[in-house]
């Protein structure tokens, strides 16, 4: 990957907020999160491209804590939404409950309304409590009985879920799964890294590590952040590059469902967010290329004897994008 420091270049756009926000928000995360420096990242580049986040991992690798986390340092309101099997969507969006007090229905807001929103084992929930997301994290706004509720800004969304379990379990629609920004895959720590969790609990005893983290960002200072990402250069050259792949993953004989427009319009929001974070104020290949697998293998779906031969959708958009000419 490039360095900044090799650039030698003045950019255009002033980042420096951008990256003592970024900076603040990484060591303070450090105190409660060992190791995981690329899932830290990709939450970091969603939280700048104002995209939804579905982080998957097995139990205890600490997804739920990452978006807590990410949550407690910016000084906005979070809600967490336990997704189950019984849940209904206006247990999320919010219901018209009857005030006797005003004669009339009063609108009572769901664990939705929020800005930052953990949904915890997301795909616990059925079909129809899925499709209650769909308005919301699209078009950031809810509608009950014919009347819009917009949701403030910044509303990001935030879900996880378990790959191996299965019982109790529902698949996620295509049209929620195109819903969001990154697909995050957690594994394991490193030998090192546990040693370090260990320690860790064991210095806290009975403290919660999130005790160690206040609020340091204001969603005015994220939300100048974010302006300064729409000013990032991107190369006509790149923009083909980009289309090149979304249209790749459509004719791929292993792929029976293709990347979206909406997944384009997303890795080019991913890379401006990416470049950013590297301190530069324009889109390198090397940008596109570190968010393409995080941004598709959500949204494309394998042909069956590809999945029972054990091919991942990481394998095949790695040879996709091989077969592509890079822009230089």
């Amino acid at each position: 990957m490039e360095s900044n420091t090799e650039l030698n270049f003045t950019p255009r756009i002033d980042l420096q907020p951008v990256h003592e926000m970024i900076n603040n928000i990484k060591d303070a995360a450090q105190k409660v999160i060992i190791g995981q420096h690329d899932t830290i990242e990709l939450l970091l580049t969603a939280l700048l491209a104002d995209g939804h986040v579905l982080i998957e991992g097995i139990p205890g690798v600490a997804k739920t804590l990452m978006a807590k986390t990410l949550a407690r340092l910016i000084n906005v309101a979070f809600n967490r939404i336990q997704f189950t099997p019984d849940l209904m969507p206006s247990d999320v969006t919010g219901t018209n409950i009857f005030s006797p007090q005003e004669g009339r229905f009063v609108f009572r807001q769901g664990p939705v309304f929020g800005n930052i929103i953990l949904i915890d084992e997301v795909n616990r929930a059925p079909a129809k409590t899925q499709a209650a997301l769909f308005e919301v994290m699209e078009e950031r706004q809810v509608t009950v009985d014919g009347t819009t509720y917009p949701m403030q800004s910044p509303f990001i969304v935030i879900a996880t879920q378990n790959p191996v379990e299965h019982e109790g379990t529902y698949r996620l629609p295509e049209a929620q799964l195109d819903r969001f920004l990154f697909k995050i895959n957690i594994d394991y720590p490193n030998a090192e890294e546990e040693s370090l969790i260990l320690l860790q609990h064991h210095e806290q005893r009975t403290k919660s590590p999130l005790d160690n983290i206040s609020p340091i960002v204001s969603p005015q200072q994220l939300s100048l952040c974010r302006e300064l990402i729409s000013g990032v250069k991107v190369d006509a050259r790149l923009i083909d590059f980009i289309a090149c792949i979304s249209i790749a993953s459509r004719q791929h004989p292993a792929i029976y469902l293709g990347a979206s427009p909406r997944a384009s319009i997303a890795l080019l929001k991913a890379a401006k967010a990416t470049a950013v974070l590297r301190n530069r104020d324009f889109v390198t290949p090397e940008d596109i290329l570190h968010c393409v697998a995080p941004v598709l293998r959500h949204r494309i779906a394998l042909t069956p004897d590809k999945e029972i031969e054990g091919v991942t959708p990481d394998d095949v958009i790695r040879e996709l994008v091989s077969k592509i000419d890079i822009p230089r």
